[in-house]
């Protein structure tokens, strides 16, 4: 295992990629952490109650099965010690009375080469649809105490499954009450949609309308303005975990996480004519050094990221090596479907069309986000589905986003799926066709709150032609916030007193009637969502929360809700019986 600082490292030209990815063995990821029996009751004596010292980054728990979850911890690295053991407990209660598994990590090399963290792995170990506690022991401190959840069988029939959706938290543009709010939310998971830390210590991603915030501050290892090397993603991980909210929230919930472009470089996409990733990115034009970069981006998300995913340490390029991309069964009420929409990606578009003549609808054909193989498995799972609700975890907003009308339109979400929309359409009339039944699609990515409706087709020409007509629609989509990150109001700095008043209904009446398949936006705050599916009906509770307050007493209000039930696609407004 190895660190490099890119600080003064020259820039080099394109080599063969099977040479550059013998480079890359260095990054031997570890499953899990293995586990020898505790046979020493004494380690899991507890003589201090104050974790901050030894476990800085608290507990966390995720990728879950239905006899397992991955546990994680992090040791503080000037309170490790090489000879003594790390013990892990999980009982059915708080006060760890009724023990259902201890061990102990005693594998002090692996924990120091992967920056003191460590992943357990219980799957086989726990019932179904159970909820554990669990804490980890160290030389007499406990951790504070997590609390982790499986899942049902695929054949069990849960009475209802709920999500809290959430994605986007740039570090340096706003507080995390958000994530308290989530802490005390009755759901049965966490869903992180990508977003999880942003690769910048300059605030590159604020806007006209952003402040300073206190303690927020940040300074790579390199001393880059945007992270160059593994040592600077495992500074920003430890940063963002160093969060009392967001350690709350996953204390609290079990985690299934995806990601987006910012747990690597903005706007990543895969450039064909260099086999190498790239973005923006100071040296976003290097391929080795790109390669390098999110490799090493994506060791540091393995290592602090308790998400169960496959690894191939033997793939010939980075997609091989790294499957995102896996479906999540609550029994037969809720298939999960997650998908990688950043390793796969073509690059953006030329230019973001002036007018609909040269819009999305005349892209050049053979384009893709996801690739050949994953929008197969994609379109064959979400076919094959038996489950009551198909829910499709998207990274970037799905369905078409205009401004302006008729021939004087522009799309620019670009970095979504109006730049791809050749793949769009395929997987929409595939699915269409299949007669999917309750489709659900969950997005990120545009710091704004939408439900929407999945379409064949959109009318104003989106997808091709003159004169397209309104399409069938086959599913509903909904967005979840960003809980910090610039948002629409905030880039033309217009959330506070009277801009604010003025802007917030004219955006979110506008943005429907420019897109008459959507039924909800909001552009001028930031929270989280929750979603809930039961047999007869799925909700969706958008929370406003002010990013603004780091206190546990931030104002959070509910600012849209919407229900679909179950076998009829149609969004009802229910924001008035949630506020009540």
């Amino acid at each position: 295992m190895t660190e490099r600082s890119a600080r003064d490292e020259p820039a080099r030209g394109s080599s063969d990629h099977a040479e550059l990815l013998s480079e890359l063995e260095s990054h031997e990821l570890v499953l899990a952490a293995d586990t020898v029996d505790a046979t020493d009751s004494s380690m899991f004596e507890v003589q201090q109650t104050d974790a901050d010292g030894t476990f800085p980054q608290s507990v966390a728990s995720g990728g879950p099965t239905p006899t397992g979850v991955i546990l994680w911890t992090r040791i503080a690295p000037n309170a490790f010690d090489s000879e003594l053991p790390l013990g892990v407990q999980v009982a059915t209660d708080a006060s760890f009375d009724d023990i259902v598994y201890d061990g102990a990590v005693t594998d002090a090399e692996t924990i120091r080469a992967h920056d003191y963290t460590v992943k357990i792995d219980l799957n086989g170990r726990l019932d179904p649809d159970s909820e554990y506690a669990y804490r980890f022991v160290y030389d007499g401190v406990a951790t504070r105490t997590g609390w982790c959840q499986t899942l049902p069988r695929p054949d069990d029939s849960p009475e209802s499954v709920r999500l809290a959706v959430l994605t986007c938290q740039d570090y340096l543009n706003g507080y995390y009450p958000a994530y308290h709010y989530v802490a005390e939310e009755d759901v049965d998971f966490i869903v992180h949609l990508g977003d999880f830390i942003y690769e910048s210590d300059s605030g590159a991603f604020k806007g006209l309308g952003s402040y300073e915030y206190p303690d927020r501050e940040k300074s790579l290892p390199s001393g880059h303005d945007h992270a160059h090397s593994l040592q600077d993603y495992r500074y920003l991980y430890r940063t963002y975990r160093a969060d009392e909210f967001l350690q709350e929230a996953l204390e609290s919930h079990t985690l299934i996480a995806g990601w987006d472009d910012h747990e690597m470089v903005d706007d990543i996409y895969w450039d064909s004519e260099t086999n190498a990733p790239t973005g923006n990115h100071p040296r976003g034009d290097d391929p080795e050094f790109m390669t390098r970069l999110v490799a090493d981006a994506i060791h540091g998300w393995w290592e602090y990221m308790p998400a169960r995913v496959e690894y191939d340490p033997s793939g010939e390029s980075l997609q091989e090596r790294f499957k995102l991309w896996r479906e999540i069964q609550f029994g037969d009420l809720v298939d999960l479907v997650m998908t990688d929409e950043r390793l796969f990606r073509d690059p953006p578009r030329e230019a973001i069309p002036t007018v609909d003549n040269v819009g999305p609808h005349r892209e050049p054909p053979g384009r893709t986000m996801l690739g050949d193989e994953q929008r197969e498995w994609l379109l064959d799972t979400v076919t094959d589905s038996d489950a009551t609700w198909t829910v499709w975890a998207d990274e970037v907003l799905t369905i078409p986003f205009r401004l302006g009308s008729g021939p004087l339109s522009v799309y620019p979400v670009q970095g979504g799926w109006d730049g791809y929309t050749r793949e769009r359409q395929r997987i929409a009339e595939r699915i269409a066709a299949s007669s999917v039944d309750n489709f659900v699609t969950v997005t990120g990515d545009m710091h704004s709150y939408i439900a929407g409706y999945q379409q064949t087709s959109y009318p104003g020409r989106v997808t091709g032609g003159e004169g397209v007509a309104q399409g069938e629609r086959f599913g509903v989509e909904f967005m979840t916030p960003a809980i910090t990150s610039i948002n629409i109001a905030e880039a033309l700095h217009l959330t506070r007193g009277l801009r604010r008043n003025l802007t917030e209904p004219l955006v979110s009446n506008l943005v429907p009637a420019m897109n008459p398949h959507i039924e909800f936006f909001d552009g001028h705050n930031w929270g989280y969502s929750v979603l809930e599916f039961g047999h007869e009906e799925c909700r969706y509770i958008g929370y406003a929360v002010d990013k603004t307050d780091d206190s546990p007493d931030a104002d959070r209000d509910v600012l849209v809700a919407y229900r679909v039930p179950e076998g009829v696609i149609d969004l009802t407004d229910v924001t008035d019986q949630h506020r009540a």
